[in-house]
């Protein structure tokens, strides 16, 4: 599999606050790029909540359960270091490989 480039997918650029407020329009947001391969750009993060992060998760799930790609590409360090405080493991799907 060829790892998937910010041209051959979909981009949904992160909201900058990524926050308990911010859960439900996330949800959304994904679920109306649901079925297609996805770039998921997060260098605008500057806060990571664990709601915002239970549904990039689910999000994770749905698109390998589907069967399409999403990869995050641009991780600002805010973005990085929320997943290493929250103790999220490489291999959950929210770091900078493409996913299948």
């Amino acid at each position: 599999m060829s790892a998937l480039s910010e041209t051959d997918a979909a981009v949904f650029t992160l909201p900058a606050c990524l926050d308990l407020k911010a859960a439900a329009e996330l949800h959304r947001e994904f679920l109306a790029r649901r079925g297609v391969d996805l770039a998921v750009d997060a260098s605008e993060v500057s806060r990571l909540g664990g709601l915002c992060l239970q549904v990039l998760l689910a999000a994770v799930r749905a698109w390998r359960n589907d069967g399409r790609e999403l990869a995050i590409v641009n991780p600002s360090e805010t973005y990085c270091n929320a997943l290493n405080l929250f103790g999220v493991p490489p291999d959950a799907g929210l770091r900078k490989e493409p996913l299948r």
